[in-house]
């Protein structure tokens, strides 16, 4: 099983944007991989096109964003004209075509018994494939979120996390539940009080002495 700090799993494949080598695509940025059991979906679509309206949000923070369905590349563009129609966003990231379920199993959304074609499997047949993984810089998995076929995913929370996960990757702190860019923080626990009198010589909030809180580092 997939845990949080592994290495995402790298693979090489087709697009409907070209052959990519999935950690060379990645390169610097951080990465939103994030899946679909099959094309032509209603739930699904919904979710492409409101990814495809975050695509500036997630550029912004130097995020890529690339999907994966368990269907044939082919598909994938007839399947991004109905997105665009009905959702009003232009699919502009790659989809990735997995016809012999080669990263679903990769990556541990399908058992390898599942056999290694598309061909005759309903939605139904593929419903573990709907996670989000957010992988760093350094490739490897900061984020899982998997979601069942008829709930669609909330892809706000996903940019939210990325906030947080950028944040905290860069400062000695962590974030409190529903946590909103330009809120409190909390010191981390690796943070002594005499390292963190020297961050913050204005002193924090401490309604407990492991709960140390301060205004979001700059």
């Amino acid at each position: 099983m997939l845990r949080i700090n592994d290495e995402a799993p790298n693979f090489t494949a087709e697009t409907s944007q070209g052959t990519i080598n999935f950690h060379e695509w990645v390169g610097d940025n951080w990465a939103v991989l994030f899946s679909h059991p099959k094309d032509f979906t209603p739930v699904c679509t919904t979710e492409l096109g409101y990814m495809a309206g975050l695509a500036p949000e997630f550029a912004k923070r130097n995020c890529k964003i690339i999907g994966l369905s368990v269907d044939p590349v082919a598909n994938h563009s007839k399947w991004a004209v109905d997105i665009e129609e009905t959702q009003g966003h232009k699919v502009t990231y790659p989809m990735i075509g997995d016809p012999r379920l080669e990263v679903a199993k990769l990556y541990n959304m399908l058992p390898a018994e599942s056999g290694d074609t598309c061909q005759g499997r309903t939605a139904a047949d593929n419903a573990a494939v709907r996670t989000v993984f957010v992988v760093g810089p350094d490739k490897k998995i900061k984020l899982m979120l998997v979601y069942p076929m008829t709930t669609g995913r909330n892809f706000d929370e996903v940019l939210r996390v990325l906030d947080s996960m950028q944040l905290t990757a860069k400062h000695k702190v962590a974030t409190p539940a529903n946590w909103k860019p330009g809120d409190d923080v909390i010191i981390a626990g690796s943070v002594s009080d005499e390292e963190a009198k020297q961050k913050y010589p204005n002193g924090w909030k401490a309604p407990r002495p492991y709960l140390r809180i301060v205004a979001q580092p700059k």
